[in-house]
């Protein structure tokens, strides 16, 4: 008897890329930037969002879009430290985000008046990597604490990732960490990826991360 193999995964992303490009092609018609931000659990995702929102605010009408599994503490800081406007996504148990769920939430949003759109994605470093989101650029964040070996053993994410955040640099002496070893780990995955290495809570390196959002939102 013969058997027929379905490849549902593969079907799954083909059918979310072409929902990720219809949105893109509708954000760029509003004229909003958005930018996937990922990272494993306890990177310094909200800690970093809330430092370049507020270097941002000044030049962007910007929104935020809070995802998680449940819960809506992100969602809360990032009103109170930065006063932006922002809407919580529950995945409903669900490790990463569809572009069809943000295209819902966009919906909700009513992201109109924004020039700049964040989303903060699920806390993981393997399934939100492969669902594009529609957003223009990802960026991952990547903390000192959880070691210079994981472009390796991540790969996916790194690839897919046009900026790459070393994060929690001020840890640097606690932890076994070599960033010359970590950016080469980085460029090995992706060659053209932009590295940069912040510590938000002391607020180094993140100006130049700020200004390079900047120069890339206004197409320079």
């Amino acid at each position: 008897m013969g058997f027929e193999v379905v490849k549902v995964k593969e079907d799954i992303l083909i059918e979310n890329s072409k929902k990720a490009d219809e949105l893109r092609k509708v954000l760029k018609e509003k004229r909003i930037y958005f930018i996937n931000v990922m990272a494993s659990p306890g990177a310094g995702k909200t800690t970093l969002l809330v430092n370049l929102i507020n270097k941002l605010k000044t030049e962007f009408n910007i929104g935020v879009m809070e995802a998680d599994i449940d819960g809506d503490v992100d969602a809360a800081r990032i009103v109170k430290e930065t006063g932006v406007k922002t809407i919580q996504i529950h995945t409903s148990g669900a490790c990463h985000l569809t572009a069809q769920m943000v295209n819902d939430a966009i919906k909700q949003f009513d992201v109109d008046g924004l020039n700049l759109l964040f989303l903060e994605n699920v806390g993981n470093l393997v399934c939100p990597a492969e669902f594009d989101t529609g957003a223009n650029i990802n960026m991952m964040l990547l903390s000192v604490p959880e070691g210079d070996d994981k472009p390796l053993k991540y790969p996916l994410m790194f690839e897919v990732s046009k900026i790459a955040v070393i994060t929690k640099i001020e840890t640097a002496d606690i932890f076994d960490f070599d960033f010359q070893k970590c950016q080469q780990n980085i460029h090995k995955r992706n060659q053209n990826a932009k590295i940069f290495e912040v510590s938000a809570l002391e607020d180094k390196g993140t100006s130049e991360l700020a200004n390079y959002l900047k120069d890339i939102i206004q197409g320079r």
